[in-house]
């Protein structure tokens, strides 16, 4: 099983597999083509309440960690269709945030690993 990671700004790759845009927004300044998604998955993005109370600098990231999670948690059918895509082969999870250390994108690759 292959899954990773990628910023959707970044170019299609031979080893990308299914490319699934896992945000909740269409990534700004891209058009579909120049973006390359199979799927967007916008029901797996953190909701629109989690996502403005972290971004308004009212959470840290750990409590944004365990919230979405527990989002995740409560989300079965999105899981499971994100399950079956990594089932069928690799998976790029894309996401458009700037920070590629910290972003749910890397959140939502450590929750499938551990479910798979």
């Amino acid at each position: 099983m292959q899954l990773k990671t990628k910023r959707v700004y970044e170019p299609k790759a031979d080893g990308d597999g299914m490319r699934i845009l896992v945000d909740r927004l269409w990534p700004r300044g891209l058009t579909k083509a120049e973006a390359a998604v199979d799927l967007w998955l916008k029901e797996i993005a953190p909701t629109t309440e989690l996502r403005r109370w972290f971004h308004g600098d009212q959470g840290t990231w750990d409590e944004f960690s365990k919230r979405y999670i527990g989002e995740l948690n409560d989300n079965r059918a999105a899981v499971d269709l994100l399950r079956q895509r990594i089932d069928e082969g690799p998976v790029c999870l894309l996401y458009s945030v700037k920070d590629e250390g910290r972003n749910h994108a890397l959140l939502l690759k450590d929750y499938m690993l551990r479910q798979l």
